[in-house]
């Protein structure tokens, strides 16, 4: 144990065999990154703009998107680095602040989704009392705690992982997480096993939470076409976001955990992306599309660009 030396620097080598597809991928994924900010930074502007948006739902959907372009800013702007460069490394500090900001926004993600669940539970289960319910203040008190609580949960699982002698400074993926850092380790730790234990445990709370509203909102919607429709109006997308994030973090799960070495890399990169491409496009979009409120105020920007822009002409 004494001959381990000092781990500065880990090596990825998730991009290993990208030599030749370099400038495609780049391009490539700059333009999934661009599209991110555009659909997200969208919603983020109407609805802080628009006071007739400030209402629980659409301030909920607002910091999803935050949530959004905080995790993909700590992947994106390195992975377009490192498609350029030969080498592919990345210091313990930076590494450990990367695995941080993943955890922490997947772990966000499903507390606001958990948030927009039980919002949707009390307008349309509970109508009367909604306003006296979800007032401003008990509102910004649901999302500092929805924001705090993934914060503090992986800040005590990022210290855990730092204070560990590893053996090792090979990452096999083309951005860190705690796991893959925790396996590194030199010898077992308890701390480093409970910690992401109650982690998954409590979140997988918030996904049987969002489940268990959904199936009693279906239950109390179906004897009434006026909240059927408001459940088709403002729950779907909703649960169609909860789907998309929750199956993306369970495949990412399974493959971090019991991934083949038979599988391409290239199928290993996509395995590795899809959470941090297919819910910052996918939820904006289904929002925007799906909420009448949202999708009249962008159409109604949009448009009135476009007259301004003509009459100049």
């Amino acid at each position: 144990m004494d001959n381990v030396s000092v781990i500065t620097v880990f090596t990825l080598s998730g991009l290993s065999d990208i030599a030749n597809y370099r400038v495609i991928l780049f391009v490539l994924t700059l333009l999934c990154y661009c599209v991110i900010w555009l659909v997200n930074l969208t919603i983020i502007v109407t609805v802080i703009v628009d006071k007739s948006l400030h209402e629980p739902m659409y301030i909920f959907l607002c910091n999803l998107c935050v949530n959004g372009l905080y995790g993909t800013a700590a992947f994106y702007p390195k992975f377009l680095y490192d498609l350029l460069s030969t080498t592919h490394v990345i210091s313990y500090a930076g590494c450990l602040l990367q695995g941080f900001a993943l955890h922490s926004t997947i772990s966000a993600d499903f507390s606001l989704l958990a948030l927009m669940a039980y919002d949707r539970y009390v307008a349309i289960c509970r109508p009367l009392v909604y306003h006296s319910l979800m007032t401003k203040q008990r509102v910004c008190i649901f999302v500092f705690f929805a924001w705090f609580f993934p914060i503090f949960l992986l800040f005590l699982s990022t210290i855990t992982t730092a204070v560990l002698r590893l053996c090792g400074s090979h990452i096999p993926r083309i951005y860190c997480i705690n796991w893959l850092i925790n396996n590194l380790a030199c010898s077992a730790s308890v701390a480093r096993i409970v910690i992401p234990a109650f982690n998954y445990t409590f979140y997988i709370g918030h996904i049987l939470f969002v489940f268990w509203t959904y199936v009693y909102l279906i239950k109390t919607c179906q004897s009434s076409k006026e909240n059927w429709n408001k459940f088709m109006q403002t729950c779907v997308p909703h649960l169609f976001s909860l789907i998309v994030v929750a199956v993306s973090f369970l495949f990412d799960m399974l493959y971090v955990r019991f991934g083949s070495k038979e599988f391409p890399q290239s199928f290993e990169n996509f395995m590795a992306m899809e959470i941090l491409l297919i819910p910052p496009i996918i939820n904006p979009l289904m929002y925007g599309f799906k909420l009448t409120k949202i999708r009249n105020r962008v159409l109604n920007f949009i448009c009135g660009k476009s007259s301004a822009l003509r009459l100049k002409s």
